[in-house]
């Protein structure tokens, strides 16, 4: 709203500053510092509200450490996240881009997801809250929306590079005379390519699985691409959800994705950088950077309440709606390949609660009941439990996590150069 303000201004009155508001990158910097300075602001009020009204976490007896300082913690913190990171957004972008408005509907849905499975949980006292199949249809639901509007929305296109000149010193000579047009193709709307990591010509058209299909392969895309966006979209929600077992755990990694994902999206929806890195431009979608760094400044404040020892939990409200911008996000920036990398610690985290899962109930099957009990992969799953089973001090554990994450963020990222 306030970009719509300050550009009427802008033109109507010449008002001084107003002009800033057209660079994505100052917008993009306030959307952060607003973010952040809602949670450091409300957060300590909101949190003596949800203590004032008993909403504290119920925590299960799983014989680890600090289990009994933890509980009464208030939690549904990820209310707070959800307010940091929707305000900002409304005041700093461009409400009419298709890009924002998919990643508002992302965070409502999958915020009133968690939201509706907390409330269950805290006020219905049922500590199973909403049900496995009604989160996944839900997911589901949302991950359909996704690929549908990519398939056939008419905002969504894609451009790919024609020209391999330097445009670096090509648009220092003439900066006026140089457009994307000069550089990249027409655009190509309901385009199902993407990015592969680490190699030369990374695109990648999800049509060429349905090659056999015959000439006609094209129309059936949708066929692969759509459940591969469900699955995508599935595994990355349930993957924060799991990473929301230690103070600060979730919130940090998920900061340190958002910083990657940050900036994914200038590089592609500039077409200066899209040019000179040889990668898909995305007209508009440089608006994500608002959001995303909107996001990353709701993670890093809500930190200072949520870092050990907590005084606050984000709750499914959070976890669920981290979980689902993330993999939204990376799909419409055409990353969503490099997930695994991105979203490490999310993937040891499921896989290991899937290891633990399946082998148990193999080895009950084959040997019996007692043999499995005996006989686990882990200590106790997801991995960040059996570190505390081991002993090691829950900042260790989120420190180290963290850490392993920047790595393979920064990995991911300068795939944009090793090929």
């Amino acid at each position: 709203m306030l970009y719509y303000l300050f550009t009427y201004l802008d033109k109507a009155y010449d008002f001084p500053g107003a002009g800033l508001f057209n660079y994505i990158s100052f917008r993009a910097a306030m959307s952060a510092l607003f973010s952040l300075l809602i949670i450091l602001i409300f957060g300590k009020p909101f949190i003596n509200y949800l203590k004032k009204k008993q909403i504290g976490e119920e925590i299960r007896h799983l014989g680890l450490q600090a289990e009994d300082s933890k509980k009464g913690t208030p939690t549904m913190g990820g209310v707070l996240i959800f307010l940091a990171i929707v305000i900002p957004v409304l005041l700093f972008s461009k409400l009419e881009n298709i890009y924002v408005i998919l990643m508002l509907v992302t965070t409502f849905m999958m915020a009133a997801l968690g939201f509706v499975d907390d409330y269950i949980k805290v006020f219905k006292k049922n500590k199973k809250g909403l049900s496995e199949a009604a989160k996944i249809i839900v997911q589901l639901i949302l991950g359909l929306i996704i690929a549908l509007v990519m398939y056939n929305n008419q905002n969504l296109a894609v451009r790919e590079q024609i020209s391999q000149t330097n445009i670096v010193e090509d648009v220092q000579e003439t900066p006026v005379t140089r457009s994307a047009s000069d550089y990249f193709g027409p655009e190509q709307v309901g385009s199902l390519k993407t990015t592969i990591p680490f190699v030369k010509n990374n695109q990648f058209d999800y049509a060429n699985l349905v090659k056999w299909i015959g000439e006609d392969y094209q129309k059936w895309a949708w066929l692969v691409f759509v459940p591969i966006i469900l699955i995508i979209v599935l595994l990355v929600t349930n993957g924060a959800n799991l990473a929301d077992g230690l103070d600060g755990l979730c919130a940090g990694t998920s900061a340190v994705v958002g910083a990657g994902l940050a900036i994914f999206a200038w590089v592609s929806g500039n077409f200066v950088f899209a040019s000179y890195l040889n990668i898909l431009y995305l007209p508009n979608s440089g608006e994500l950077t608002v959001f995303i760094a909107s996001f990353v400044g709701s993670l890093i404040g809500f930190m200072w309440f949520n870092s050990y020892p907590a005084k606050i939990f984000m709750g499914d409200t959070g976890s669920l709606m981290i979980g689902g911008i993330i993999a939204v996000f990376a799909i419409l920036v055409r990353k969503e390949l490099l997930l695994p990398l991105l979203c490490l610690v999310f993937l040891i985290e499921i896989c290991s609660s899937a290891i633990q899962r399946y082998v148990f109930k193999y080895r009950k099957w084959r040997f019996g009941l007692e043999y499995a009990q005996n006989h686990r992969v882990f200590l106790m799953a997801p991995l960040h439990h059996h570190f505390q089973k081991k002993g090691w001090h829950e900042v260790t554990i989120v420190n180290r996590f963290i850490i392993i994450n920047i790595i393979a963020v920064i990995l991911a990222v300068i795939t944009l150069k090793i090929r």
